[in-house]
């Protein structure tokens, strides 16, 4: 059998509902969840990582960084053959994105997740794992990019997003579909993914915002956050990429301070582009010196910005990164 690692991280695949709060927390480590997914020893010989027991919010871009660096010196290994990665499904989608930039590996990253605890009985944890584990095994599966996995669904790490709160399909990809589908066991590629980067860095820079623009905004939190020190700022901009005049105003003072600025939509899909040529509009934002990052959403462009900001703080090689 292919020895495939899995690195537990915690989120709601670990967690059970307490009796006291009457909440769910997280509660068991790797080698209790694997006991409960007896069928996942006859399909690998697997070894435990166990990161950590973490919800989904509580993880940052420096554990993300501590994560990657782990997964590196595991895929570098000749004796394993894929990773997966359980992982709370609030932030699930940053850190497969993370790792889908930052590790450089033909070998599978299947990052999973669950919707249920274990406390219900629908716990959709078991599936999702021994899904990811026939993705693992899959020749095909190689050079595919960091993999994302919940309820038989096979996405890329830089194209899903989680889409609904509580829904069991709640990952989807929603400009370019799914890469494919596991069922019964059988692992069914549709398509490769769009686009296929790399940025390996030694060190990080979580010191980015998020802003998101809003009917009548004005400069204020772009001001604030500029004035704050922030050493890069990614916003969440109106259709495919335009602000009220005055947040534009907020915007040019950000890049006045050389913050690099990065530019996404806050509709579900689509690409950003500069076609429009009224004040705060993309022309104009794209002459100001914004760099417009295609088809990423916020959170997704955070992370690149990111990473990127702990390779170079040159514009034009930001930019060029993100084009």
């Amino acid at each position: 059998m292919n020895k495939i690692a899995i690195v537990f991280t915690g989120g709601t695949f670990s967690m059970r509902i307490d009796d006291k709060t009457g909440g769910a927390v997280p509660f068991f480590l790797g080698e209790q969840l694997l006991e409960k997914i007896p069928a996942a020893k006859n399909l690998a010989d697997i070894e435990i990582v166990n990161f950590g027991n973490y919800p989904g919010p509580h993880m940052t871009p420096e554990k993300m960084f501590e994560l990657t660096k782990i997964i590196r010196k595991l895929v570098q290994r000749n004796d394993i053959h894929g990773v997966i990665v359980t992982h709370g499904t609030d932030t699930l989608e940053e850190t497969a994105y993370f790792l889908d930039l930052s590790v450089d590996t033909q070998k599978p990253i299947v990052v999973i997740g669950a919707m249920k605890t274990s406390s219900e009985p629908d716990w959709d944890g078991p599936r999702n794992m021994i899904d990811a584990i026939h993705i693992c095994n899959e020749p095909n599966s190689r050079g595919m990019g960091a993999l994302v996995c919940l309820n038989g669904e096979i996405n890329a790490a830089s194209e899903v997003t989680k889409t609904h709160t509580e829904d069991l399909e709640t990952f989807h990809s929603l400009d370019f579909g799914a890469l494919g589908f596991v069922e019964k066991g059988r692992v069914i590629f549709n398509r490769l993914p769009r686009k296929l980067e790399k940025i390996v860095t030694d060190k990080i820079n979580p010191n980015v915002d998020l802003i998101k623009v809003y009917a009548g905004m004005n400069e204020k939190f772009f001001k604030f956050s500029a004035d704050s020190d922030a050493d890069g700022l990614v916003i969440e901009a109106m259709g495919v990429g335009n602000v009220p005049p005055k947040a534009f105003e907020g915007i040019k003072y950000a890049l006045s301070k050389n913050i690099p600025v990065v530019l996404t939509s806050r509709c579900p899909a689509g690409e950003t582009l500069d076609i429009y040529g009224y004040p705060g509009a993309g022309k104009w934002l794209k002459k100001a010196g914004v760099i417009f990052s295609e088809y990423l959403n916020g959170q997704k462009a955070r992370i690149k910005l990111i990473i990127a900001l702990g390779k170079t703080n040159d514009k034009q090689k930001l930019e060029k990164l993100f084009s």
